[in-house]
């Protein structure tokens, strides 16, 4: 006798429909994200909404395996590490080098939605301006902090990778 199925994991059309209301490819998809994640009521719920085929990778291949062994919060820290890590390697191949800005910002990023959970952020009462302000603010002061980071860290040491 065998035990119980296993869950049936939700294939990347079946995920982007949920999570923009339409097919993979069809009209008013970008539109959908952009209202769905700037109108979301967290800062969670921005990223659930945020390019749904990217979250779904990384949810799929970073974050579910990376909860097998850290706790539920370090392993959505390292996803967005990865998440701005892989950013910063499609930089290097680009443009020859990295800068590591992508990595520091999704950090910071990443930092936001763990307050954001920690705080119990509920935007819902919010008009749908309001919320998305918040969500803008709350990613242009990320970069911020990464850039900052950056330039305290030296251009010159994290320059080093890839020809000058």
């Amino acid at each position: 006798m065998s035990g119980p199925p296993a869950p049936r994991r939700l294939t990347l059309s079946r995920y982007i429909l949920r999570r923009n209301g339409v097919p993979v490819g069809a009209p008013g998809s970008l539109g959908n994200m952009l209202r769905r994640s700037l109108g979301a009521s967290s800062f969670a719920g921005f990223w659930r909404y945020w390019n749904p085929v990217f979250g779904y990778l990384l949810g799929a291949y970073v974050f579910s395996p990376l909860k097998r062994f850290l706790p539920r919060a370090a392993a959505l820290l390292a996803t967005f590490v990865v998440c701005g890590a892989f950013h910063d390697l499609v930089t290097l191949g680009v443009r020859g080098r990295t800068a590591f800005l992508f990595t520091f910002w999704f950090f910071f990023l990443g930092v936001g939605v763990l307050l954001g959970n920690a705080a119990r952020m509920d935007l819902s009462g919010r008009t749908w301006p309001v919320r998305a302000a918040v969500h803008v603010i709350y990613v242009v002061v990320c970069l911020g902090l990464a850039i900052a980071v950056q330039r305290g860290l030296g251009s010159t040491a994290l320059h080093g990778l890839g020809p000058a």
